[in-house]
């Protein structure tokens, strides 16, 4: 029987530093707050006080204990991660009220707001559109028809209705109207 390491774990991790920093590099791991070396220092301790010299050389089982560490860290970082994410990208749904999140779908636009009563204004946006252009901001903003229902009751397809929004945006933001201001109450 072999008898344990004579050496103090500040000399064996004097001469094994460079595993930790070997094992993150070679695990493409990022690490500017050190969070992933104090985790292979850790491991590298535990792989120090369990040692058993009947099992294998005290290298092998610091790469495997070190690198193993890593990994496991690594994992739940990236879920923590991935979870955060998910959680902002709801919140950002909830307060920018955006048409699709995830299988969420959500209107662009609060129609509470749009009246037709403001003519002045709906007869300037209507004198510098086409007839097409003025169908789209007519049945798709003011009476929140879907663009399949608007391409049906027209009798063109899906992409035709999408290119007069295109157009009319576009149209609108030449003349210095932004479509924003469509989506106020008057």
């Amino acid at each position: 029987m072999t008898e344990k390491v004579s050496m103090t774990f500040e000399e064996i991790f004097e001469q094994n530093e460079k595993r930790i920093h070997y094992h993150m590099l070679k695990l493409g791991i990022n690490d500017p707050h050190r969070e992933f070396y104090v985790e292979g220092l850790y491991a590298m301790w535990m792989a120090y006080k369990k040692y058993d010299p009947d099992k294998g050389p005290l290298a092998t089982y610091f790469n495997y204990t070190i690198r193993n560490r890593l990994i496991d860290m690594l994992r739940t970082k990236t879920r923590e991660d991935n979870n955060e994410q998910k959680i902002n990208q709801k919140e950002i749904c909830e307060v920018d009220n955006g048409n699709s999140c995830g299988t969420m779908k959500l209107p662009i636009f609060d129609q509470n707001g749009i009246t037709i009563e403001d003519n002045t204004f709906w007869e300037s946006v209507k004198s510098k559109l086409t007839e097409n252009q003025w169908k789209w901001v007519h049945f798709f903003i003011i009476e929140g028809m879907s663009k399949q229902e608007i391409a049906q009751q027209e009798g063109v397809s899906i992409d035709a209705v999408k290119s007069w929004g295109r157009e009319m945006r576009k149209k609108l933001k030449d003349e210095g109207e932004y479509l924003e201001s469509l989506y106020r109450p008057f």
